[in-house]
């Protein structure tokens, strides 16, 4: 079975990773949406910096479906459509780059050539991709700078509830402990009401054998005055 704090993290963590998605889902659809505006170097800047765009929303559908797997069967139906929704944004984000990256006219502008390649667009690839792992470092420091302070507010509940629990451990313990002082006093009363009851019957048997004497007397006095 599932702990309860471990399920609830889970979908809080999907909740963000979900949060995130979406703003890089805007960030990217603006940044394709901008692209055919640009021709040359602006354009190849807004394709590699929608290409890298690109890549967190793949990371974060990665991060999300591993992270649905925590969350209770009940609420998965609408979380899985609301992911295949996502994935389906991101193909139609892959198709329409692809369109765009393709039109090299448009792409290298006034140089475009049959054979377009060279050194200064190798050192513009190069520097491209190194932006590109610098900006999916620093996307993954933020990620896991998030996951720790997630961690760390798991475990401050988790040790709150620990608190609650040793807590109530304690009045139970001081309940138990009440109990059998109690227990002790209805001991105690019920022998008193026993020695009570003890002594009724005793003096019932005295008063009764008084009583009789007493009729015996009577009886003997009447006997003696008629005789």
């Amino acid at each position: 079975m599932a702990n309860p704090l471990d399920t609830d993290a889970g979908s809080e963590l999907f909740s963000s990773y979900e949060a995130e998605f979406k703003l890089v889902q805007a960030d990217l659809t603006q940044k394709l949406d901008q692209i055919p505006e640009l021709s040359g170097e602006p354009r190849k800047a807004a394709i590699g910096s929608a290409e890298r765009a690109l890549e967190e929303a793949d990371e974060l559908l990665g991060q999300m479906r591993l992270e649905k797997q925590n969350i209770p069967s009940s609420s998965r139906p609408k979380i899985n459509q609301r992911f295949r929704n996502f994935e389906t944004d991101v193909d139609s984000y892959k198709r329409k780059l692809r369109s765009l990256a393709s039109d090299r006219a448009a792409l290298f502008g006034s140089r475009y050539s049959d054979n377009p390649s060279g050194p200064s667009d190798v050192q513009l690839e190069q520097r491209q991709q190194l932006l590109s792992g610098t900006d999916r470092l620093d996307r993954s420091s933020q990620r896991l700078r998030s996951s720790q302070a997630l961690a760390s507010e798991t475990e401050a509940i988790g040790a709150g509830t620990l608190a609650d629990l040793h807590q109530q451990r304690e009045r139970i313990a001081h309940t138990g402990q009440v109990l059998y002082e109690s227990e002790g006093y209805v001991d105690r009363s019920v022998k008193t009401l026993r020695g009570m009851a003890r002594r009724m019957a005793t003096n019932k048997v005295i008063t009764i054998a008084i009583i009789t004497v007493l009729v015996i007397l009577i009886f003997a006095v009447i006997y003696s005055k008629f005789r």
